[in-house]
């Protein structure tokens, strides 16, 4: 039997004759809307880079793209396959700095959130991974670790949010 993963209709559309990967299916809707709400925020933001020529924001710009493209299954490796240990890694690394900035100012997201989008109806299985990435994004000054509403700056027990520095 031959192998129609390539032309497989909920997997991929095409536009234009160009083929492209559809967004995971498992990612929870209201999720979803706001990974898709900043995919669509950074793209107005390389539009207006180009307009200004601003070689850092484009940079900037382009970036936010990858992470909501990689956090909605549409880079990276495929979302029907199973993650290695670094596609995982990468995946939950983007999801979490793209829901932390289609948020408001000052507001924070729990890493479960993070999970349900990468890990679907089996997110609780990546939460491991999810706090190590969350971790790893404090240690390197990407955003701050809280709890009840307090930063903290080592590994702790019990329920943390994450918040933009």
């Amino acid at each position: 039997m031959p192998d129609n993963s390539d032309t497989d209709t909920s997997r991929y559309f095409v536009i234009k004759g160009r083929r492209w990967r559809k967004t995971d299916p498992s990612i929870p809707p209201t999720l979803e809307k706001q990974l898709v709400r900043e995919l669509m925020s950074a793209r107005r933001a390389v539009k207006s880079a180009k307009s200004t020529d601003d070689d850092q924001a484009m940079a900037l710009a382009r970036a936010r793209v990858n992470d909501a493209k990689i956090s909605l299954g549409e880079r990276g490796r495929p979302w029907w396959e199973t993650p290695t240990e670094e596609s995982l890694k990468i995946r939950l690394t983007a999801t979490i700095q793209c829901l932390l900035r289609s948020r408001a100012e000052g507001k924070t997201i729990c890493p479960s959130e993070a999970a349900r989008v990468v890990g679907g109806e089996h997110w609780r299985d990546i939460m491991p991974q999810t706090i190590e990435a969350a971790w790893e994004l404090e240690n390197a000054g990407a955003l701050h670790v809280t709890q009840k509403g307090e930063r903290v700056s080592q590994p702790t027990s019990g329920a943390i949010r994450l918040r933009e520095i």
